[in-house]
């Protein structure tokens, strides 16, 4: 049985800890399946090295949930779930969506609003805010622990000496946010790489050779912001500051983030530049704009010297600095079963980052599956795991029993978790590869999506 039976009767309330995308969709399907909720949200009391505010679903990184192609990207894809099963945070995204070409880009501060209005209005949700010290009493007896990436240290230690696992952790990392009207536009230009979205979805900002080599120069030999306990730490790959990718050649930013590709300047059409600096609307009123790609560890006096050689930020100013976060997460595979419960103490449940996916959207999806899942239990009911085909079973699966355990890292949704499709050949019977092979993944799993839902499959 796929689907969740609204509660007939009364029902004790589960306790979800962490009010971050995760615990805030978890809390938000259980509700919806009746069930009450107590949400517990440590901030604004207890604040971290990452957040601004207090409120729920805060972003802390980018704005962006990334691609929303759901026929040739493994996350659109995840996109498109999530919104079949009534995702509150996909909602909230979609009602605040900001310009970001194929991406699916947010205004952070009326999002947090949004989904904090959703569930502070909600009849079933009740929230307190204050930091859960140690491991959930036993009379609470159906728990969610989604406190993400920046777990308290204080319940991060109560689950270490539960679990006997060292906590793995990483670093994170946050870019600049600038002013709109102070960039200048005798230099910079709005266009999508490739046209893509409306076509003018980022502001662009151009290179030469010299300029580029310039910058590198100065990002590597740049003052650093290392917290001393954190040194020895590992950096998520998908999230590396940008002197660190620097530091590994001084070509890796132009193949990577500044890739000039896709792109002309209307400003000099004949020359193509060496590299370019992109930056994505992070409002909905399109008064500030971030660096993409530019999460930084440099000191804020060395980031306002650095960055104000790029050209057409020669007098940015900034509304956010970048800075540097700790993120900690389970050895999920050894830890959960496969609806997300602790082996070792299973009316507790684990979702979103702090199980070793990475990124917003795998977060908000594994914090909805837990919300089912627990749901389920306290209806008497029994939910299978979704498809392994779909983009919520490859997810599912490879932090609970798909990937080694002996070397378990961060990992976002693609295509490379799905089973390889069977019917890869077409009609010369020469196997389908590239670009149109993920459509084989895409259209597979909203066949079986559909069908563990219970709904019509279309022929």
């Amino acid at each position: 049985m796929s689907g969740i039976q609204g509660a007939s009767e009364a029902v004790r309330p589960v306790h979800v800890i962490g009010g971050g995308l995760a615990g805030s969709e978890a809390a938000w399907q259980l509700a919806s399946a009746g069930i009450p909720v107590i949400l517990h949200e440590m901030r604004p009391h207890r604040p971290t090295e990452a957040h601004a505010g207090g409120s729920l679903a805060e972003l802390v990184c980018s704005n962006s949930l990334r691609s929303d192609d759901a026929d040739y990207n493994a996350v659109g894809l995840l996109h498109e779930e999530m919104r079949r099963m009534n995702s509150l945070i996909l909602a909230k995204a979609d009602e605040h969506k900001v310009p970001a070409g194929g991406a699916l880009a947010v205004d952070r501060d009326g999002f947090a609003a949004g989904v904090d209005a959703a569930l502070s209005n909600h009849p079933l949700v009740t929230i307190i805010r204050e930091e859960i010290t140690g491991l959930p009493p036993e009379d609470w007896d159906q728990v969610i622990i989604a406190t993400g990436p920046l777990t308290s240290p204080d319940l991060a230690d109560a689950v270490r000496g539960l679990t006997g696992e060292a906590s793995l952790s990483f670093f994170d990392a946050i870019a600049p946010i600038v002013h709109k009207d102070s960039i200048d536009f005798s230099k910079a230009w709005f266009q999508s790489r490739y046209d893509k979205g409306t076509g003018t979805d980022y502001i662009n900002l151009p290179m030469d050779r010299a300029q580029y080599d310039a910058f590198i120069d100065a990002l590597i030999a740049g003052e650093k912001a290392m917290p001393k306990d954190w040194e020895g730490t590992p950096y998520f790959e998908g999230c590396l500051p940008i002197e660190v990718m620097a530091e590994r050649g001084r070509e890796t930013l132009s193949f990577g983030p500044m890739k000039p590709v896709g792109l002309t300047n209307p400003h000099n059409p004949t020359v193509k530049p060496h590299a370019i600096v992109q930056l994505r609307q992070d409002n909905a009123l399109g008064t500030l704009y971030n660096l993409v790609g530019f999460q930084t560890k440099l000191k804020h006096s060395e980031q306002l010297r650095v960055f104000r050689t790029i050209p057409g930020l020669e007098g940015a100013e900034f509304a956010r600095l970048g800075g540097m976060h700790r993120n900690t997460f389970i050895n999920s595979p050894r830890l959960l079963d496969g609806s997300l419960r602790l082996k070792l103490r299973p009316s507790i449940r684990f979702a979103g980052q702090i199980t070793g996916c990475e990124g917003y959207v795998e977060s908000a999806a594994i914090g909805l599956l837990a919300g089912r899942f627990t749901a389920a239990d306290r209806l008497g009911q029994t939910l299978s795991a979704p498809p392994l085909t779909t983009s919520f079973g490859a997810l599912l699966n490879h932090i609970t029993g798909g990937a080694n355990a002996e070397t378990f890292q961060p990992m976002n949704v693609n295509f490379g978790l799905f089973p390889e499709p069977t019917d890869d050949r077409d009609e010369r019977g020469r196997r389908i590869k590239g670009r149109e092979r993920k459509t084989l993944y895409s259209a597979r799993a909203r066949r079986d999506l559909a069908a563990w839902m219970g709904e019509t499959v279309e022929a």
